[in-house]
């Protein structure tokens, strides 16, 4: 089995994206932008180990970003380690930090900008078959602009063919080892290298590339945070509708909203039975026309019995995110004679928000009774509707109409 690690560096202190907080702990869509990297990371199924590289002068607000992550990865994020004065000193200190590690040998590592917090879980897939492939790789983008080669007056000194030129990305990964050992060994070295492709090209070890993602970009300037780090005419609007129901059966609570809830009934189902999140993850399917949470989590398949349903629309939210969309609102509708769902309403929000990776202010909780109408009138089960609002971008391969 490869044993797989992740370095992500936060210790820079972005001086071009102008005055204020450094850029890796800006608000990004309710959450720090160091956040949204990392969740990613955690997220990925093969990754083991995550260290983040920090500045010494940045842990309060590292400990704050942390503090908003699914609980359920916490045990993959080690303690976070003090960078140096440059980025090739700050993942060094990751790299060594990796190497103490009281665990099985890392096989593979995977180095990550927190600057760039629009990395999906597929991408992190390919960047660890890569390196398992290739030793060093790393993804890149074609090149869409003819580059120039110019001199001090700014007079042309020649134009390069753009078909061999490629812009790198991160995370870039590598065989543990061998990237370590090139890091050390250029730690003595005068000059600066801009990655760490670089200094495994300058230790010799041969370099691969993979493909990389347009939406993977890297936050740079103050007009990157515009439209939440994404330009606002390339995105378009989408909402999708998921509707639950689960029957009244032998128990003593009920899961509802990611919130136990004491009730003289239980639920029969499958899963935990939570109506609202199985009806948000629907929600949230249908806008990306991606089935429903059946498709996905079948109820004849063992594994998901019992299942606590905050795994179903926290795979859904990542499906959105790994096509470069953006959770705007969820609206959930409970119908139900009791319990009262009033008194969790916020508690509710608060979960939905953490599990789906967005601000509590776009969760919305709204509870009816049916007027003693149907099934849910007598008293026989429990109701949920819900909608979901996002932004993908508009090269989506959804758009076939163009």
């Amino acid at each position: 089995m490869t044993v797989v690690a992740a370095i992500l560096v936060a210790a820079g202190r972005g001086n071009r994206a102008g005055p204020g907080r450094p850029k890796q702990y800006r608000d990004l869509h309710g959450r720090p932008v160091l956040w949204h990297g990392l969740s990613a990371l955690l997220a990925a199924p093969r990754v083991a180990h995550v260290v983040v590289v920090i500045h010494p002068d940045d842990r309060s607000a590292y400990d704050d970003a942390i503090a908003l992550l699914d609980v359920a990865h916490a045990a993959k994020l080690e303690p976070p380690v003090d960078g140096g004065e440059t980025r090739q000193a700050s993942v060094r200190a990751g790299l060594e930090a990796l190497a103490a590690l009281p665990a099985p040998d890392i096989d593979v590592v995977l180095i990550h900008d927190a600057a760039r917090p629009f990395a999906s879980v597929e991408l992190i897939d390919r960047a660890i078959d890569a390196a398992v492939t290739h030793g060093a790789a790393l993804p890149t983008v074609a090149v869409a602009d003819t580059i120039k080669r110019v001199d001090g007056d700014g007079r042309v000194l020649e134009t390069y063919d753009r078909a061999q030129l490629h812009a790198a990305q991160t995370p870039q990964a590598f065989r543990f080892g061998a990237i370590a050992e090139a890091h050390r060994r250029a730690a003595g070295v005068a000059g600066t290298f801009t990655d760490d492709a670089a200094i495994a090209e300058w230790a010799g070890i041969p370099v691969f590339t993979f493909a990389g993602d347009l939406r993977n970009v890297k936050l740079t300037t103050p007009a990157d945070f515009a439209h939440d780090g994404r330009p606002a005419p390339g995105l378009i609007g989408r909402t999708g509708f998921g509707y639950d129901v689960h029957a009244f059966g032998d128990g003593d609570h009920l899961i509802v909203g990611g919130v136990r809830i004491a009730h003289d009934r239980g639920v029969l189902a499958h899963s935990d039975g939570d109506v609202v999140l199985h009806a948000l993850t629907d929600a949230l399917l249908g806008t990306i026309a991606d089935g429903d949470i059946g498709t996905h989590f079948p109820p004849s398949d063992p594994q998901w019995r019992g299942a606590s349903s905050d795994r179903f629309l926290a795979y859904a939210a990542e499906r959105i995110r790994a096509r470069g969309g953006i959770i705007d609102h969820l609206d959930v509708t409970v119908v139900c004679e009791r319990p009262r769902i009033g008194p969790h309403r916020d508690a509710m929000r608060e979960r939905i928000a953490a599990i789906a990776g967005v601000r509590p202010g776009a969760v919305s909780i709204k509870a009816t009774t049916s007027e003693g109408l149907g099934f849910t009138g007598r008293r026989e089960g429990i109701a949920a509707q819900a909608a979901a609002s996002v932004r993908l971008p508009a090269t989506t391969d959804l758009d076939e109409e163009g």
